[in-house]
Parts: structure tokens; sequence; C-alpha cells
């Protein structure tokens, strides 16, 4: 602070800076993690990065049913949306720190909003 009580405003954007740094930190990791889902106890796992790109899905050949499609498909999906929510839950846990500079705070001590 300065003494007339104002925030330093160099002081408040090298933090803003940093703030920055760390954020693209976060989510250049995010990018390259890869998570796996799965469905079926195991019987279809789907891989993907953290940023959602599917990578690999591997299916089990008893699944492999001519005659019974619907469920063979309903794993695949089943084993995308379980990779997909631990890719959330890995941005969510990755971005947490700045989740404060959203929606209330700026994230930046010394400046309300």
């Amino acid at each position: 602070m300065q003494p007339d009580g104002a925030p330093d405003m160099q002081a408040i954007i090298q933090q803003a800076q940093a703030m920055q740094q760390q954020l693209m930190e976060a989510q250049e990791k995010i990018a390259a993690t890869e998570v796996e889902g799965q469905a079926g106890g195991g019987l279809v796992t789907a891989k993907i990065t953290g940023t959602g790109e599917i990578i690999d899905i591997t299916i089990d050949p008893k699944v492999v049913d001519p005659d019974d499609v619907e469920t063979l498909q309903d794993l695949v999906v089943g084993a995308i949306r379980d990779a997909s929510q631990n890719a959330q839950s890995l941005a969510a846990d990755a971005l947490g720190p700045f989740a404060s500079g959203m929606g209330g705070g700026s994230g930046i001590p010394g400046l309300p909003f």
C-alpha cells in the first residue's frame, strides 16, 4: 500500500502476472496429463487428455456380441463419460487456487474486485 492507503499498482500488476504464469502452467499440466475411465468393470476403457481429447479406446473381446451392439455402445459411452469426469476433476484440482478469482473477488490480495 502506498502512504495514502491506495494499493500499489506495480505490486498488483506483478501479482497478476505471477498468477497468469501459474495459470498457464496449470493449463499446460492439464493438457499433458492423461486420464482413464472405464465401464463394465473394466471391459471398456477410454483414455483421454486432461482437455478431453480421446487418445485410446480398449474393448475386451468378451463384450463384442454382433447380436447386442447396443450394450457395447453403452459401455463405450460410459467409459468416455467416466474419463471425462476424471479429466474435470483433474482440472478442478489443478485450477482450484484460481477459482477465488472467478466470480467473487479478484483473487489478488488488496484488490477487492
